[in-house]
């Protein structure tokens, strides 16, 4: 098992910019915003007004556009793709984003989602002589588009879309238009900045704050915006669905420094652990987060609980994908390259760690073993968000139910099986109060196993 891969995982964050002379190195700094989201691909299409120019490599956007290389990438408009793969071989093949010429013309594009019909929709494009040249769901939308009969591309990608269910949000561009569009239940998020006449849309608002643009709203679900030389059009060409808005993006997916669906993340999070705290409070010495991802949640226990914040716990951020362990066993090896606890912190004291969710269990075991042998006489777990308990089907990549360990044991099952003194997960209720979603507006399928849309016959 690789390092961090005992997480729910993102599959990509996708950033575009219209309208601006540097819209390629504007684009490769929004992607380096939305490195956070995948980080085995990434890709950058331009367009100089007459014709697309493309770029897709593996590995992190700053070690693979330069200044060399974004000189092969001219014109005033650009998109962008970050991405994290699902099971499978790696290969440039799968980076984003995708192009093709057609009878619409050059079309790019780039998608943070995920097609739950998209097997059977290759299936039939193959038996009509599509030929594909990766595994993507992605590159379904693009092959329909161009053999869709309509009048021009925007006309194309809205009758394709029309009929494509699941969570897209979508960023397409051809030579002379940038066109942004996020599926009617809205799944995934999709923003809208803009610095003087220029535009920017991307998958967070962060990567807004790194190049001065400033955020105008979000692209609203079902919504199309076609960016061009003559402004912003909107349009809604599809039928209204119940929104499904992702709950796990304010809970984990998401920069504490974005707004996602109107709301601030990292007041979310904070939220987040103040109710934790009133639903599990511990008698305990301090709050220690497991970072980075339980630090908000854990500040905001802290400050309702009145228990000390501490950062006892030290993470690596310099790891890469693989390292060779020794021949004589380390106990917790994989761990141990990313986390380490402070032992005169934690010495003698009851702790209370702070994460964001338990997936498999595996690390979360660790992680409690480790704060023992730093020294804490106990150690109480506190998870901001309920019981993970179904896979997700909306673009994320997640373990199978028979992999989730809330699936499979009880609370105090999973307490003893991860060691720790006490284990307490805030409820549904608590988590959509603090985040302040209505639950009828929000997708928590992985919490409460109701899909928004039919997966697999059911749904």
């Amino acid at each position: 098992m690789e390092l961090g891969s005992d997480k729910f995982r993102e599959e990509c964050g996708v950033f575009g910019v219209f309208g601006h002379p540097e819209a390629s190195t504007l684009t490769q700094l929004g992607l380096f915003a939305l490195q956070h989201r995948g980080q085995e691909a990434c890709g950058i299409v331009s367009s100089d007004g007459e014709d697309l120019h493309q770029i897709r490599r593996l590995g992190l956007v700053a070690d693979n556009f330069d200044r060399k290389t974004l000189e092969r990438l001219p014109g005033s408009a650009a998109i962008g793709h970050t991405r994290y793969s699902t099971a499978g071989a790696t290969s440039v093949r799968e980076a984003q984003p995708f192009s093709v010429t057609c009878q619409h013309g050059q079309i790019a594009i780039c998608h943070n989602g995920n097609l739950p019909d998209a097997a059977r929709r290759r299936t039939d494009l193959e038996k009509l002589g599509a030929i594909f040249s990766s595994t993507s769901d992605t590159e379904t939308i693009l092959h329909s588009i161009a053999r869709c009969e309509a009048d021009n591309a925007v006309d194309a990608i809205a009758k394709v879309l029309r009929d494509t269910e699941g969570a897209f949000s979508l960023l397409f561009l051809t030579p002379d238009a940038m066109i942004a569009v996020r599926d009617p239940r809205g799944f995934r998020p999709l923003v809208l900045g803009k610095n003087d006449g220029a535009w920017a849309v991307g998958s967070e608002t962060c990567a807004f704050d790194l190049i001065d643009f400033v955020y105008e709203r979000e692209v609203r679900a079902g919504e199309m915006l076609i960016i061009t030389k003559d402004g912003l059009e909107s349009r809604f060409p599809f039928g209204e669905k119940r929104s499904a808005v992702c709950t796990f993006e304010h809970v984990y997916f998401s920069r504490p420094d974005s707004i996602i669906f109107g709301r601030s993340v990292n007041q979310s999070r904070h939220l987040l652990g103040r109710q934790l705290a009133m639903e599990h409070p511990a008698d305990a010495d301090i709050v220690v987060p497991v970072p980075d991802s339980g630090v908000a949640a854990a500040i905001g226990y802290a400050s309702q609980s009145g228990i000390s914040f501490r950062q006892g716990i030290i993470r690596n951020h310099y790891i890469g994908r693989t390292f060779i362990e020794p021949t004589q066993s380390i106990r917790s090896f994989g761990v141990r390259l990313k986390l380490n606890p402070i032992k005169d912190l934690i010495e003698g004291q009851r702790v209370v760690l702070v994460d964001d969710s338990i997936v498999r269990g595996t690390t979360s075991k660790k992680i409690v073993a480790l704060v023992r042998e730093a020294g804490a006489t106990e150690v109480h777990m506190r998870i901001s968000c309920p019981p993970t308990i179904s896979p997700c089907y909306y673009g994320v990549n997640t373990p199978k139910k028979s992999e989730l360990i809330a699936a499979q044991m009880s609370v105090e099952e999973v307490r003893e099986h991860i060691g720790a003194d006490s284990l307490g997960y805030l409820s549904m209720e608590g988590m959509m109060k603090a985040i302040g979603l209505d639950r009828g507006a929000a997708c928590a399928a992985c919490w409460d196993g109701r899909y928004p849309t039919k997966i697999n016959g059911r749904g």
